[in-house]
């Protein structure tokens, strides 16, 4: 009788701390540092939650912009192939890299990367066509972001379903265990 009442509370426990986690805002995600933002088609509303920037900085430092201003408790970083890009931004897109910083069970926001001089994807004496030149300015990348959210009905739904998943498939496991036992 104890366990189940300590298994009750320290369920409670937990759905009151993953509800505020769930409820608490995303960060809002501010233009890139020392960059011009893209106004060309496809870099604005064309496209829903993208934007774009022509940009001088590093991978290592457009990274470390967004993990640090997208942060949240339980953040994860997940690196892709720069093909799955076309898939998740537009199918014309250039990319040398693709990051996604997820927030699990809020938003994602993915990150991808074209560095026209590290192009894997055109050989290197050719390269120098795909210089990234905008209002007349010359840049080493253009980083474009997308983000993916979800309502917070949705967040509840598929945490309580989680549980739910969870709470059965421990309830079926203890249930073998103990016939198991008998047999």
């Amino acid at each position: 009788m104890k366990i189940k009442i300590f298994s009750a509370i320290f369920l409670l426990i937990i759905n009151i701390f993953a509800v505020l986690y769930i409820l608490s805002p995303t960060p809002q995600i501010p233009d890139l540092p020392n960059s011009v933002k893209s106004n060309l088609p496809g870099d604005t509303t064309q496209i829903s939650n993208v934007s774009a920037y022509y940009t001088n900085m590093s991978r290592a430092e457009v990274m470390n912009f967004y993990y640090t201003a997208f942060n949240g408790p339980l953040q994860t970083k997940i690196n892709y192939p720069p093909e799955k890009a076309k898939e998740i931004i537009t199918d014309t897109i250039q990319s040398y890299y693709l990051e996604e910083i997820v927030l699990p069970l809020k938003e994602s926001l993915y990150v991808n990367g074209f560095e026209w001089a590290n192009d894997v994807f055109t050989k290197p004496e050719k390269r120098v066509m795909n210089k990234l030149i905008y209002n007349g300015v010359e840049y080493k990348s253009k980083i474009t972001i997308r983000t993916f959210t979800a309502s917070i009905p949705e967040r509840l739904a598929v945490l309580f379903f989680t549980e739910a998943v969870l709470i059965v498939t421990i309830l079926t496991f203890k249930f073998f265990l103990v016939r198991k036992k008998h047999a």
